[in-house]
């Protein structure tokens, strides 16, 4: 019964992001197409001594390619067919232009903490610009209890799953490993973050597309027909309810859930910028949508597409499993170490970003948090991510996809709200 809900609540809160998006589109006349004013400012020199545009762009990136890009991917194919592909592709333009504003509105009303750090996100501009701080609060709640509790838990054991298939061990230790490691960096705070994040998302970026690039080589003479089949199936007139709007519903859904956009959490880490360009800002974050959908989910259904996978029988799958299946087919018993290394840096670096948005939304309820309340807040999380490595996730899978759907819902009526606190 919640699964039925939890189900019905994402799709309001889907059909909310794409009637916004379009209308923001128009609104904000295409912007989400000015390529060259992104990188222009992507590049753009900045004098500020704090967390730069550039690299909060990557920590944002950390949240967005996480697990999602994978496994969603794969499940988008498993469930939509082929052609949902073509769908999830479009939410990156529907969805930019919503992080444009999101990400404006974070700079605009965003605060200094007590290290002098900015933070930020929709917590923050619902309660400043709104006026509605108890709207604030329950947002800033959710994401306490959604991204630094299930979220990086289901990471965590996401992480140790992988490991398990081909390294057997007992989880807990996979579980102590996860748990260390990510207390030794997170303790250091933002700056410490973002400089782990500022090496491990490229290098797993690189890597990841350069698995992908690999395989479009090896296989050139059938990429043509696959982007022909995604196009061709995504508009399958012959049957319009069973076939086309049922494989536009769920490309798009697994587009919105991998790149996060309507979210605003990615307002949330784009908010630690030093810049108070909020236009800048918005630009250079909407780069983060592309990479996410355009390049990372790609080459993850051209890894998938060009492997046999259609002629294998899956059942009750949460997507991981075709792509384990994809990487072994194409590389042996290296494609499983492959994979892993893929799911480490992709599952790692969102349990980084991940607990950075619980402890900035901690931060909405304290005019200055003390060092001993954000050690417990640090403990706890990383508790959280020992636990959820040895124990099934399925239950806060669930709980975790419907305070997603609330997010939505909550920041998607809020930036429309504010549309014309945009300065531009």
């Amino acid at each position: 019964m919640f699964r039925i809900i939890s189900d019905i609540v994402f799709a309001i809160a889907t059909a909310l992001i794409i009637v916004i998006g379009i209308y923001f589109t128009f609104y904000y006349k295409f912007r989400q197409f000015k390529f060259k004013t992104m990188f222009k400012y992507l590049f753009e020199k900045e004098d500020s001594k704090g967390i730069s545009s550039l690299e909060s762009l990557i920590m944002t990136l950390g949240c967005r390619i996480g697990v999602g890009s994978i496994a969603g991917v794969a499940l988008a194919i498993h469930i939509g067919g082929v052609g949902s592909i073509f769908w999830l592709w479009l939410t990156a333009f529907i969805g930019s232009i919503i992080t444009f504003v999101e990400t404006g509105l974070g700079i605009i009303y965003k605060e200094r903490d007590e290290d002098n750090i900015y933070k930020g996100g929709p917590a923050y501009y619902i309660k400043k610009g709104l006026g509605l701080k108890q709207l604030g609060a329950l947002y800033a709640i959710l994401v306490i209890i959604c991204y630094s509790g299930g979220f990086i838990g289901i990471q965590a054991n996401t992480i140790t799953k992988s490991l398990l298939l081909f390294c057997p061990t007992q989880p807990y230790i996979i579980g102590i490993v996860i748990a260390v490691s990510s207390f030794f960096v997170i303790k250091g705070g933002i700056k410490n973050i973002s400089k782990v994040m500022n090496k491990l998302v490229p290098l797993m970026g690189i890597f990841y597309l350069g698995v992908a690039l690999f395989l479009s080589i090896v296989n050139i003479t059938e990429i043509p027909s696959m982007f022909y089949n995604i196009m061709s199936s995504a508009f399958n007139c012959k049957s319009v309810i069973g076939g086309m709007i049922p494989t536009m519903i769920v490309g798009m859904q697994r587009g919105f859930f991998s790149n996060e956009a309507g979210l605003g959490t990615g307002s949330i880490t784009s908010s630690c910028s030093s810049t108070n360009n909020s236009v800048k800002q918005g630009y250079i974050q909407m780069l983060g949508i592309y990479i996410t959908t355009i390049f990372i989910c790609t080459a993850t259904v051209i890894i998938i597409l060009t492997s046999n996978y259609n002629y294998i029988e899956f059942g009750n799958i949460n997507g991981i499993e075709i792509v384990q299946y994809a990487f072994k087919y194409h590389f042996g018993v290296i494609g499983e170490y492959l994979l892993f290394i893929s799911i480490l840096f992709f599952s790692f670096s969102t349990i980084l970003t991940g607990y950075y948005n619980g402890e900035s939304c901690l931060k909405y309820f304290f005019t200055k948090v003390s060092i001993k309340i954000l050690t417990i807040f640090r403990i706890i999380s990383c508790s959280l991510l020992f636990v959820c490595s040895i124990i099934s996730p399925t239950v806060m899978w669930n709980i975790v996809d419907f305070l997603v759907a609330i997010l939505m819902i909550i920041n998607i009526f809020s930036i429309y709200k504010l549309r014309d606190k945009m300065y531009i």
